[in-house]
């Protein structure tokens, strides 16, 4: 079994070639642009679109994890990046699908993301596979039209599609707000969070490079959609107090009710920032745990003392800015 790799240079994609190796799996690497260092399994596609070539890349290759896409990025306009996010994350991922079809693959693994079923589950339940997409931010909005022309496409040919929605993914070499929040936690600042009792759910990088490894050959991952987390949901105080643990800082959080901050963000526009920070996204993975007998290898705390560890190990060498 030969598998191709997508994105291979990202957050996930340098952790997944990492297990693949240890694991003693052939595969190959796809990146926009060959590295500066990299091994004859290195293959340049280019930009990602509804032109792309894949044809080389797909060469003898029997599953594909496709992870490139254009990231979420918090500042940018519905407006202005609808039509950006759609090149990438749809229109990419079904050319290199259809093409991945022509070529023979077998299955074809598609990291999706919660946003998918939309930003919140304050005052809801957990969020399950069977819940209607709430989508409703046009990176949300291109991965669920990636989704929907996916089924498809399994519909119409003999190649196999498993979905994978992962809400935030931490780890080694994170970086945008979870790092931003490892820096807060690095100071001597007391922190205004003890009274704020959210349930977000996360996972750890290396819990879902696991899954996407048992998505390769289990039989009972074809044409499934999936969402994955740690199994542990934690409230912002919590996450403060892990991470504080793993700096060896004291913890020092003092009490400001919820709405206080509520009330900043709609003062500020700021709103959705907020709604990430202190309100509730929680996902149930018990259909992975029930039909893959999968469970997170990693607990959360196991995750952020190896977050935290990489994280000062950049500090010492100059890094994280």
């Amino acid at each position: 079994m030969t598998i191709l790799i997508t994105g291979a240079s990202g957050f996930v994609g340098q952790s997944l070639q990492a297990q693949l190796a240890e694991k003693s799996y052939n595969y190959k690497a796809a990146f926009r642009k060959l590295p500066s260092v990299s091994d004859e399994d290195a293959i340049a596609v280019g930009s990602i679109d509804a032109s792309t070539d894949w044809s080389v890349a797909l060469q003898g290759i029997d599953v594909v994890v496709h992870l490139a896409a254009r990231a979420h990025i918090m500042k940018d306009e519905v407006t202005e990046s609808i039509t950006e996010y759609r090149r990438v994350n749809t229109d990419g991922a079904l050319n290199l699908a259809r093409q991945s079809a022509s070529a023979g693959v077998k299955r074809f693994i598609f990291i999706s993301s919660i946003k998918v079923n939309g930003e919140t589950t304050s005052g809801a339940s957990a969020f399950t596979e069977q819940h209607s997409p709430l989508t409703q931010d046009a990176y949300g909005i291109s991965k669920k039209e990636a989704e929907d022309g996916l089924r498809k496409i399994a519909l119409e040919t003999a190649m196999e599609v498993v979905i994978i929605r992962p809400p935030l993914v931490y780890g080694a070499n994170v970086k945008a707000n979870f790092l931003d929040l490892i820096k807060l936690a690095d100071t001597k600042i007391p922190l205004p969070f003890s009274m704020i009792k959210n349930m977000r759910s996360m996972v750890y990088v290396e819990n879902l490079v696991d899954f996407i490894i048992t998505c390769i050959e289990h039989p009972m991952a074809a044409n499934q959609t999936y969402l994955i987390s740690d199994g542990k949901d934690v409230s912002l105080s919590e996450l403060i107090k892990m991470m504080r643990y793993s700096l060896r800082k004291p913890i020092r959080l003092f009490p400001i009710p919820g709405f206080t901050f509520r009330f900043s963000g709609a003062l500020t526009r700021k709103s959705s920032i907020v709604d990430r920070l202190i309100g509730d996204l929680q996902v149930d993975s018990s259909k992975a745990e029930k039909t893959l007998s999968w469970k997170p290898p990693y607990t959360v705390q196991q995750g952020i003392d190896a977050t935290v560890a990489n994280y000062i190990k950049g500090k010492k060498s100059g890094g994280n800015g």
